[in-house]
């Protein structure tokens, strides 16, 4: 991701991020299988929406948003937890930071050379053995998701990528983590696509590595 296409997903984020707080208040529109992954997730850890489920668990939370809009609601709405703007490609935060990391869903918006990027300072800043949850909508190619911003006013294009687990866990794997638990499920209801959700160790070195997805 160049870092004009990086401006242009945070300009829309900018933009739509109130009404995307709005309809995505908790994690109920999440499949019950969804926020399993989710659950074993944090049972590996230890003890903006996701953050209070996080915290709940016991664990010591703090969000990142590449849009200035999106920390604002998450501020607003969840007040007590710790966020700040930052880029998943130069997070502000030193070596082996976290013994976590939930990325849900956000990498869908990067390419597969900046998903490789991604990974790679995810791995920078846990812990050796600290895992990662990496969540994503299922296929293949490109499409834009702008439409559905559109049905309520705003008139944006934002572009999401597809890749099958299969894809994603193999990007994992040359970053240097260790797939522990895959979930791969079909559409439910009104979705137009899969979805699925990977959990992965960072194994010692990871950081040094220099993945790619070609």
């Amino acid at each position: 991701m160049t870092e004009a296409e990086e401006n242009a997903v945070r300009r829309t984020y900018d933009v739509v991020a109130d009404s995307y707080a709005d309809h995505y208040r908790t994690t109920d529109p999440e499949q019950p299988v969804d926020i399993a992954m989710i659950t074993h997730f944090l049972g590996l850890v230890g003890a903006g929406r996701m953050l209070p489920r996080l915290a709940a668990s016991g664990c010591v939370v703090e969000g990142v948003d590449l849009s200035e809009a999106m920390v604002r609601r998450a501020r607003a709405d969840h007040g007590t937890f710790a966020t700040q703007v930052a880029s998943l490609r130069d997070l502000p935060h030193e070596d082996g930071s976290f013994d976590g990391v939930f990325s849900w869903y956000s990498t869908i918006h990067s390419d597969d050379q900046d998903v490789a990027v991604i990974l790679r300072e995810l791995a920078r800043v846990l812990r050796p053995a600290g895992h990662l949850l990496i969540a994503f909508q299922t296929g293949a190619g490109v499409r834009d998701v702008g439409p559905a911003f559109r049905a309520v006013g705003h008139d944006v294009r934002l572009l999401r990528y597809h890749r099958t687990a299969a894809q994603v866990r193999a990007a994992l794997q040359r970053a240097g983590f260790t797939v522990v638990a895959a979930f791969d499920r079909a559409p439910v209801g009104a979705e137009p696509d899969g979805q699925a959700v990977l959990i992965a160790r960072r194994e010692a070195g990871a950081a040094d590595s220099a993945p790619d997805l070609t």
